[in-house]
C-alpha cells in the first residue's frame, strides 16, 4: 500500500507539465448532436434447451402465443406451453446524430427473464422505440455471445466463463426513422462545455474570433458559446470542422479531492494545496482470543474432567507520529507526507476529511 501511494506521487510529480492547449472539440460539444437510446422488447429463440423456465416467466408464454396468433396460429384452449428454447429480451442501442433510414447499428440482447444462456440463439424482429414512443429501428439476427458455460448430466457440476445473458448483434438493427437536427438554424450554432468554466469559455471565444473575425462568437454563459455560421449547409460543415480543430488553452482546473467510500481510493488533481497544519496517525489494535485448557482432577478426588476456554483481550498501539505540513504544499507532497505516516487509503477517507472540515485543505472534498 505504501509504495502505491509512493507511485501516486512520483507519478504526479514527474507528470505534472505546464498545461498545454487542446482541440475545442474535445472541449465542448455543439448543441443538438448528440444520440438518442433506442429500447425494444423481443423473443431469441433456437435455443439448446437454456431458455426462460416459463412456469415462472409467464409473460415469455404470453409474447409467443401472441406472436403465433399474428402469424395466423390459434393455439387449443387451456393449453400448456413448455417451452424450453425460447428466451424473452431486452434489447437496447443508440441512435447515432444525423442517421438515416437504412443505416445499420450494432444492438445488444439482455436477458429479462431466467434463461441460462442466449448462445446460439436468434433474435426474432424487433421494434426499436425512442422515448416518444416512435419506432425508429428494427433488429433482427444471430447473437454472438462471448462466454461458454458446460453442465454435467443430470444437474451436477456446471462451469461457467464470462457472461452467458449478454449478446451482441453487428449491424443487427436498421434505421427506419431519422431524428431531424436543427444545425444551424437561424445561421447560428451554440458551443456546449463539457465543464462550465467561466475562464475557459472566454480563452475559447477569443480564439474563435481571432481566428474567424471579432464578433463571430460570444458567451452566453459560463458554459454556452453561440457561433454565427454560414447559411449554406456545405459552407457550415467545413466551418464547424475547422472550429472543431482549433486549440484553446483550458484554464486550471478547480482543486478537487474525490473519495470512494467502498473501495478506499482517493484521487487529487494537481491543483490541491494545504494551508500550514499538523497531522497525527497511530494504530490501535485490539485482539479477543479464547484459549481452550483442559482442568484434570486429582488421583482418587472423585471429580470430572473439564474443558475450559477463559478468554484474553490484548491491546496495543503503535507509537503515534505527528507530522507538520508547510502551506502551500503541492499535491507531490500531501500524498509523500501520508505515505511517511503509513496511512492507507481507508486512512486518508479520514484524515483528509478532518483537513477540510479544520480548513487546511484547499479542495473541494467529494465522496462518492
Amino acid at each position: 500500500m505504501k509504495s502505491l501511494l509512493t507511485a501516486i506521487a512520483l507519478g504526479f510529480a514527474m507528470l505534472a507539465p505546464a498545461a498545454q492547449a487542446e482541440r475545442l472539440k474535445d472541449l465542448a460539444s455543439i448543441a443538438g448532436v448528440r444520440e438518442n437510446q433506442l429500447m425494444g422488447y423481443g423473443l431469441v429463440v433456437g435455443l439448446d434447451g437454456s431458455g426462460d423456465q416459463t412456469t415462472q416467466t409467464p409473460f415469455t408464454i404470453q409474447s409467443v402465443a401472441s406472436m403465433l396468433q399474428q402469424l395466423g396460429v390459434t393455439l387449443p384452449s387451456g393449453s400448456q406451453l413448455q417451452l424450453r428454447n425460447v428466451a424473452a429480451v431486452m434489447v437496447t442501442t443508440s441512435l447515432p446524430a444525423f442517421a438515416q433510414p437504412g443505416q445499420q447499428l450494432d444492438v445488444t440482447v439482455s436477458s429479462l427473464g431466467n434463461a441460462r444462456s442466449l448462445r446460439g440463439g436468434t433474435l426474432l424482429m424487433t421494434p426499436l422505440k425512442g422515448a416518444d414512443g416512435q419506432i425508429y429501428g428494427m433488429a433482427q439476427g444471430n447473437l454472438v455471445v462471448g462466454g461458454v458455460g458446460a453442465q454435467a448430466p443430470g444437474g451436477g457440476a456446471s462451469t461457467v466463463v464470462n457472461h452467458l445473458s449478454v449478446g451482441r448483434i453487428s449491424n443487427g438493427a436498421t434505421v427506419e426513422r431519422a431524428v431531424p437536427t436543427a444545425l444551424g438554424e437561424g445561421g447560428q450554432i451554440r458551443l456546449e462545455l463539457k465543464n462550465a468554466d467561466f475562464a475557459t469559455t472566454s480563452r475559447v471565444v477569443t480564439a474563435i474570433n481571432n481566428r474567424f473575425g471579432a464578433g463571430i462568437a460570444y458567451a452566453l454563459d459560463g458554459r454556452v458559446i453561440r457561433v454565427t455560421s454560414p447559411a449554406a449547409s456545405d459552407q457550415r460543415v467545413a466551418f464547424i470542422g475547422q472550429l472543431e480543430e482549433l486549440d484553446v488553452q483550458p484554464a486550471t482546473l478547480p482543486a478537487k479531492v474525490i473519495m470512494n467510500a467502498r473501495t478506499g481510493s482517493v484521487v487529487m488533481n494537481q491543483s490541491v494545496t494545504l494551508q500550514a497544519c499538523a497531522i497525527s496517525h497511530g494504530n490501535l489494535q485490539v485482539s479477543v482470543a479464547a484459549d481452550t485448557q483442559v482442568s484434570q482432577p486429582g488421583p482418587l478426588s472423585g471429580g470430572q474432567t473439564a474443558v475450559t476456554q477463559p478468554g484474553s483481550v490484548d491491546i496495543q498501539q503503535a507509537p503515534g507520529k505527528v507530522l507538520q505540513l508547510q502551506a502551500g504544499a503541492q499535491l507531490a507532497d500531501v500524498v509523500k507526507a501520508l505515505n511517511a505516516i503509513g496511512a492507507s487509503p481507508q486512512d486518508l477517507l479520514a484524515i483528509l476529511q478532518a483537513m477540510k472540515a479544520s480548513g487546511a485543505l484547499r479542495a473541494e472534498l467529494e465522496i462518492i
